[in-house]
C-alpha cells in the first residue's frame, strides 16, 4: 500500500476529548483514543463511525485542533478516523505531548542495528 501522508506520524496513545459538529444537530462530544498524530492531522479510534468530510474538535490538553474527517475505516475493534487539522493549526511536542509517544523510525533503526 502506498504512504499517502506528507508527513511522518508518530504513533502514541492518549484518551481524548473530540468534538463531532453534525450537520443540523447539536455537536456531539465523544471519548476517542489518540492513535497516531503529526504537524497537520491525526488518527483517532472511536465507537462509532464519523462521516467523511465532518467538521470535528479534537481536545488535546488545554488546546483545540480543529479539522475534517478525511476517511473513517471500521476494525474489529472500532473505527478509525483519519483527521486533516485546519490550514495554519500545526502540532508540536511543545503544544501537547500524548502520554504514550513513539516515533516508528527509531523502531525501524533499532531493529535493524540488532
Amino acid at each position: 500500500m502506498k504512504e499517502r501522508r506528507a508527513e511522518p506520524r508518530l504513533w502514541c496513545s492518549d484518551l481524548i476529548k473530540v468534538r463531532l459538529d453534525c450537520a443540523g444537530g447539536e455537536p456531539a462530544e465523544l471519548t476517542a483514543n489518540l492513535e497516531d498524530i503529526s504537524p497537520s492531522g491525526a488518527c483517532v479510534q472511536l465507537e462509532q463511525p464519523v462521516p467523511v468530510g465532518a467538521r470535528l474538535c479534537l481536545m488535546l490538553g488545554r488546546h483545540r485542533f480543529r479539522g475534517r474527517a478525511m476517511h473513517c475505516t471500521h476494525h474489529e475493534i472500532g473505527y478509525f478516523v483519519g483527521v486533516r487539522f485546519d490550514a495554519g493549526r500545526k502540532w508540536s511536542r511543545k503544544i501537547y505531548e500524548p502520554r504514550h509517544l513513539l516515533d516508528p523510525a527509531r523502531v525501524a533503526k533499532s531493529r535493524s542495528s540488532a
